[in-house]
């Protein structure tokens, strides 16, 4: 496991210790799991982009898929008659 050191501004050290207390868990530990889930989110938003921009590709090159044909998609859901999903 790795050390690092960082300095923290007071009231964010004054906040911490509190909830250290409030919850009884240490800080190394509180501040382990707001990195982990800092970069967890940042994972996600970088997914989301890279999706976005396959999409903005996507539409440039004529790969879309007609509003009506998807409204009368979802609107067969749950009905006897489903149908498949549009493609492209």
């Amino acid at each position: 496991m790795g050390v690092t050191s960082i300095r923290l501004q007071p009231e964010i050290e004054n906040l911490l210790n509190n909830l250290s207390k409030k919850l009884d868990r240490s800080k190394n530990y509180l501040i382990n799991q707001a990195i982990k889930e800092f970069l967890e989110r940042k994972s996600v938003d970088e997914q989301r982009w890279n999706e976005t921009l396959e999409a903005i590709d996507s539409v440039k090159s004529g790969r879309s898929i007609d509003e009506k044909d998807v409204n009368e998609w979802l609107d067969s859901w749950g009905s006897e008659n489903e149908l498949e999903p549009p493609i492209s």
